[in-house]
């Protein structure tokens, strides 16, 4: 799947829209995306009304660091999983003032593939706060392609659970 950049950026508007229309901000975490879906969002003019903050935690002292996840998380799991993306979103939102957080860790390639997770294999988990606590659903993805495709792919896949959401605004 070929995702080009006119595309990603009509995608961003479109998150853009929804976000301001629900009153909502959004935070995002990436790792192998190293920041390229806040990116495209800060891209879109008036973004501050509804982009709150992106972290890049492409470490793993960077994700227990800034987001929180807990190192035991890491050393069961690994980095590139369900536990630790949803860690990873909710832990973004325990520390700001958002509404929304979407987190993506995964492995984009060429090379750092393993059995378990292949060049291609990314996690994505959206968390939403809510009056009786936060919400969080993980999503797994097997993408084909080089570097540059696999993140595309990612991104453009975050970018689409956002926009497919209950109101722009769901978490599952």
């Amino acid at each position: 799947m070929s995702v080009d950049d006119a595309a990603l950026a009509q995608l961003a508007l479109q998150v853009g829209l929804r976000l301001k229309a629900n009153g909502l901000h959004l935070v995002t975490i990436e790792s192998c995306t190293g920041g390229y879906l806040a990116k495209l969002l800060t891209d879109v003019a008036g973004s501050s009304h509804w982009f709150d903050c992106g972290y890049v935690t492409y470490s793993n002292s960077a994700k227990q660091r800034d987001v929180g996840v807990h190192p035991q998380t890491l050393l069961r799991h690994g980095a590139v999983s369900e536990a630790v993306v949803r860690e990873m979103a909710e832990g973004a939102l325990q520390r700001g003032g958002a509404e929304l957080s979407l987190s993506i860790s995964g492995v984009a390639g060429p090379d750092g593939g393993t059995t378990r997770n292949p060049v291609g294999s990314v996690w994505l988990a959206l968390a939403r706060r809510q009056a009786d606590g936060l919400r969080c659903a993980a999503r797994h993805h097997l993408f084909p392609g080089d570097r540059d495709a696999v993140r595309r792919q990612a991104v453009a896949t975050a970018l689409t659970w956002l926009l497919a959401e209950r109101d722009g605004a769901g978490a599952g």
